[in-house]
């Protein structure tokens, strides 16, 4: 089938590109391909081109939403909409990127969110991408609504894809302590997806892998990876509360995620984050050899 990928350019837009290039006809949109805060132009590609199915995947990133406020409703929100409302028109599928950040993570105990909690974001990216989710949904039946969190892999220049090349260049890593949430390796994230597809079963999921993190917990884990000695990482890795820390944009302090609707429909729970960040590792490392 024809499959519209809109953030082809990003790092979960190039790995679906990827993926589904090898049995499908992908059509990989950039921004300079499509503007997707041009109705328009979105009615008018879809029209022509006549997917089966569009993944959204552009974005406006957190601490970006904080400073361009209204490109980021303009991006998560109405870019958003207008490819559901152009896949409703044809009656294609639309697939969603939404995010952890919906939550506000002031909630005790060591139990993971779920779609049956009440999202309440308390920054503007946050805000925003609920707000896509509700759009989405509002315009197409046929969506899927796809959460994730705290995403690494090879082409993002996050902390959480980039953390290891700096232990192994001996640059020193300033790591959060005290705020927690899943983390996504993108190949893990895409496989699952591709699963959930074909049961047309359109829902709000949760897609990260198993367990939950700290920054800090996250750069140890790659260091004990590299097999750095304990000397080595209390010299490299210098943790930090995140009210030291320069963002824009608020970070709620704990938001792991986990998926109640692919439970129901059998699905086995993604493998633990640190199995995922090994083999990350060793790819990434194999890549640059």
């Amino acid at each position: 089938m024809k499959i519209a990928i809109s953030g082809a350019a990003g790092l979960v837009g190039k790995e679906f590109a990827r993926h589904f290039s090898n049995e499908h006809q992908v059509l990989a949109l950039k921004h300079s391909d499509l503007d997707i805060t041009d109705a328009q132009a979105v009615s008018r590609l879809i029209f022509d081109e006549r997917p089966a199915l569009i993944i959204n995947c552009a974005v406006l990133g957190v601490d970006a939403c904080e400073l361009e406020t209204a490109l980021a409703w303009s991006v998560n929100v109405a870019g958003a909409e207008n490819l559901a409302k152009a896949a409703a028109e044809i009656n294609a599928e639309v697939l969603h990127l939404s995010t952890n950040y919906v939550f506000d993570g002031k909630r005790k105990g060591d139990s993971f969110y779920t779609v049956e909690d009440a999202p309440n974001p308390i920054n503007v990216y946050g805000q925003t991408k609920l707000a896509g989710e509700r759009a989405v949904r509002a315009a197409s039946r046929r969506s899927f609504i796809i959460r994730t969190s705290w995403i690494f892999g090879i082409g993002k220049k996050n902390f959480f894809s980039t953390a290891h090349r700096s232990l192994k260049a001996a640059r020193q890593v300033r790591a959060i302590t005290d705020v927690w949430a899943s983390s996504t390796y993108v190949r893990d994230l895409v496989l699952r997806v591709a699963e959930i597809l074909p049961r047309r079963h359109y829902s709000t999921y949760h897609v990260v892998n198993d367990g939950l993190c700290s920054y800090y917990d996250f750069a140890l884990e790659a260091a004990r990876i590299l097999k750095f000695s304990d000397a080595e990482v209390m010299q490299l890795i210098e943790p930090v509360k995140s009210s030291a820390t320069r963002q824009n944009a608020q970070r709620p302090r704990y938001t792991p995620i986990r998926c109640i609707v692919s439970d129901e429909l059998g699905f086995s729970a993604l493998r633990d984050w640190r199995e995922a960040l090994a083999e990350y590792i060793h790819s990434d490392c194999t890549l640059n050899e």
